[in-house]
């Protein structure tokens, strides 16, 4: 059981940060179905940052440096969403499909580079971060959590009060719902937008290392993250693209993956005899399920996925 609440936080924690990040986006009118490559590039910082940084360091000390590293991938590779479609206008959703398809072959690429010139032998893609990665579990009783559980709670109260107590997010969120009136009262709608899209690539950063590193001390980058990305848009939309509703239906989905990883360890469940590929499938069976009978009730900022053209009316 102990085990369980562990997995489910922490997979709660990587779609809360995603998840946050795709429903910041969508506030400011650009739809980013590319956080699944986001998460990877995100992860790819993380992990080497691991791998290279002195296990000797504070504690304290590495996480940040992950964390900070973490972002900055996500941030400079989300440019390229921000760029293709705020300012040449492309079609957000095929950007959003290329931008996942390239991070893969490139992490993958430049992991198998950096593993051949430090040995020959070695062609494969994964990074190994052993010793530095027990610098991210912290013990509270009989429980091992993850250091980046308290940075997704952080972040998801920082996303509620930026998005509805500040000046800020009530400008990115009038972008998302009627441009042309926040243009007419001097709201820079290309730059709240590109703001929009940087903020959600700093997250999905965030929430790349956090998956990776939940329960192994190496990650193969040739397979992704599982498609992560695509569950944390189902948690947002069935969230509502509300900060504190997301939160809720992370936890809901967390529990549903994290029973994939323990469900050797319930005797009524092993009783059962259900295969375990089975347990794996949970998450996006629920996702299908939830989705079908909420997504008619859903509603999205009105202006998302729909290029701004200053001249229109």
């Amino acid at each position: 059981m102990i085990l369980l609440i562990q997995y489910t936080l922490i997979f709660a924690s990587v779609l809360t940060l995603v998840a946050l990040g795709g429903c910041i986006s969508e506030h400011s009118g650009v739809i980013n179905l590319g956080l699944e490559g986001i998460m990877i590039m995100g992860a790819l910082g993380g992990a080497l940052t691991l791998k290279y940084i002195s296990p000797s360091l504070p504690a304290a000390l590495i996480v940040l440096a992950v964390i900070v590293t973490s972002m900055l991938c996500g941030l400079i590779y989300s440019l390229l969403l921000a760029i293709a479609c705020i300012n040449f206008k492309a079609d957000q959703t095929l950007v959003g499909t290329a931008l996942n398809m390239l991070a893969a072959a490139s992490a993958t690429v430049i992991v198998k580079t950096i593993n051949i010139a430090e040995n020959p032998d070695n062609v494969s893609s994964t990074v190994q971060y052993v010793q530095t990665k027990k610098a991210l579990v912290m013990n509270i009783g009989s429980m091992q959590l993850n250091w980046f559980i308290p940075v997704a709670v952080i972040a998801l109260i920082a996303a509620f009060v930026m998005l509805y107590r500040t000046r800020f997010g009530l400008r990115l969120m009038a972008c998302g719902e009627h441009p042309q009136a926040a243009d007419s009262v001097g709201i820079n709608v290309y730059k709240m937008r590109g703001f929009g899209v940087i903020i959600s690539g700093m997250l999905a950063g965030i929430g790349g290392i956090v998956y990776i590193t939940a329960g192994v001390s190496e990650w193969k980058f040739e397979v992704g993250v599982a498609g992560f990305g695509f569950l944390a848009l189902a948690v947002m939309i069935f969230g509502q693209w509300k900060p504190l509703n997301i939160g809720l239906a992370a936890l809901l989905f967390g529990f549903f993956r994290a029973l994939s990883n323990v469900y050797s360890g319930f005797d009524f469940l092993s009783a059962l005899n259900i295969p375990g590929s089975v347990y794996n499938m949970m998450p996006y069976i629920i996702s299908l399920i939830v989705l079908a009978f909420t997504s008619s009730r859903s509603r999205a900022p009105k202006a998302e996925g729909i290029p701004y053209d200053k001249g229109s009316r």
